[in-house]
């Protein structure tokens, strides 16, 4: 079950650094003559690897948060978002082999059976199928056994290898003429890594059978490609078949997220409640904008009308006790966020809660509170890169330079991509003497925002200093 994302604060956000990739020319012949390879450099809008090329005019980190990756945080966390598939052959093949364990099989549970059934008989201390046993020619000439038997190997087992066998013999036996197998082969492909050839087998899947779920599969592989304006053509191809498909419409307005189009999106995820009003994802995404757009009350209505659905984490009820103290109906604040942390299962939930508590404090001007939530949220994640932030700015303001400073670097270390740590560190050094790290740190700052106005005045000033010198 997925699960509403947690808001984070407009006063301090994350923001995106893209590194620089230095290639010899061994690297640049090998990238020409790899056919998965994409450009480094893309054109603007074409791209989810560089979303500021975007033309849809998205906010600015300094409103919206956004990931490591530079795309804005989303209202959802989706599936195959939070970990990566294997994007190398050898990780493919490094994947667990089971369901049940990451030890690969190494038991020969089947040796006291003749052997002719050894591969299909259930022993109480082995697998339930041992696939090292298994005659695989002979299941792919029985269709209605071979795709039971092939759901079992990809899905429980994760032995993608043995499955691609499966599904070849399979496909070869019906002459090539059975959409679903080829279905089954791209999906394998896309396991592995092979991208091109996993877009071949369901394109051709395609034209023998048109589904929604093929649509999806291949524009998975577009987005695995960073080809995003392809998977969008695809998708509203599909919608011309499929007209009011919410799966369809609901891609589209996901690729529009993460090229930073946040109108474009919010328009496709109302599309999306048009056909189906009891989509969580579409009302957690519409009312995430409405939050980010300084309409609390707006974003408000949306998470009630998931507290009426059934849906009642830890993550809606912090976006709730948020939504309620920007609407400045504060008596509903605390309790909500009383109810997040009874509700929060790991220390990562928790340590959002009390960091959202923390901007609570500084909102009512609660400035000791507000120091010991952050502390508290530091006890539940000590990664909490925006907590070292917070706590820095209050150690300034009572006068603990050397503290602050501390923080501040662990807070660069821990996010180089956040442009606040490196900009509240410039001011420090300058407000200290220190021009050279505050010049380095402001152009850290002004790397990660460029269009951070206070950066770039901090930086006018120093090169005025070093004129003067």
């Amino acid at each position: 079950i997925q699960a509403a994302w947690s808001l984070k604060t407009r006063a301090l956000t994350e923001m995106v650094y893209v590194d620089e990739i230095d290639m010899d020319q061994e690297g640049i012949a090998e990238m020409m003559l790899d056919e998965n390879a994409i450009a480094q450099v893309a054109r603007p809008g074409t791209s989810l690897k560089l979303p500021g090329t975007s033309q849809g005019g998205g906010p600015s980190p300094a409103v919206r948060p956004v990931t490591q990756s530079g795309r804005p945080i989303t209202g959802f966390v989706r599936p195959s978002t939070q970990s990566g598939r294997p994007s190398t052959m050898e990780q493919a093949i490094k994947t667990p082999r089971t369901a049940l364990t990451a030890r690969p099989i190494t038991s020969a549970s089947g040796r006291y059976v003749r052997l002719g059934t050894a591969s299909m008989l259930t022993n109480p201390d082995g697998p339930f199928i041992n696939l090292s046993r298994l005659n695989l020619a002979k299941y792919a000439q029985k269709p209605k056994l071979a795709k039971a038997l092939f759901e079992y190997i990809f899905h429980h087992e994760n032995d993608v290898k043995n499955a691609l066998d499966l599904a070849a013999l399979a496909t070869e036996h019906a002459q090539f003429k059975d959409w679903w197998w080829k279905v089954q082969i791209g999906k394998c492909y896309y396991r592995l890594g092979l991208y091109r050839e996993a877009e071949k087998q369901f394109k051709s899947a395609l034209k023998q059978q048109d589904m929604v779920d093929t649509i999806l599969y291949l524009a998975k592989v577009y987005l695995r490609l960073d080809q995003p304006v392809t998977a969008l053509n695809l998708f509203k191809e599909g919608l011309d078949r499929f007209p009011g498909e919410v799966t369809l419409i609901c891609g589209i307005a996901r690729i529009y997220e993460e090229m930073n189009n946040i109108s474009l999106a919010a328009e496709y995820y109302k599309d999306v409640l048009k056909q189906d009003n009891t989509h969580v994802e579409a009302i957690a995404c519409i009312g995430s904008n409405h939050f980010y757009s300084d309409q609390p009350e707006i974003a408000l209505r949306f998470y009630r009308r998931l507290l009426q659905m059934g849906v009642y984490n830890c993550q809606l009820f912090n976006n709730l006790g948020l939504c309620c103290f920007y609407a400045q109906q504060y008596d509903m604040t605390l309790s909500s966020f009383e109810r997040a942390l009874f509700l929060a299962e790991n220390e990562e939930e928790t340590a959002d809660v009390w960091y959202n508590l923390g901007h609570v404090a500084v909102g009512i001007g609660d400035l000791n509170l507000a120091y010991q939530c952050f502390k508290l949220t530091l006890v539940n994640n000590n990664d909490y890169a925006e907590a070292y932030n917070n706590l820095a700015v209050l150690e300034m303001r009572k006068g603990h330079i050397e503290q602050a400073r501390a923080l501040l670097q662990t807070a660069s270390s821990l996010a180089p991509h956040m442009y606040e740590p490196h900009f509240n560190f410039a001011i420090l050094s300058e407000k200290v003497g220190d021009l050279q790290r505050s010049y380095t740190a402001a152009q850290k700052s002004e790397e990660a925002f460029p269009g951070h106005v206070d950066t770039q005045q901090l930086i006018k000033q120093l090169k005025q200093h070093f004129a003067m010198l």
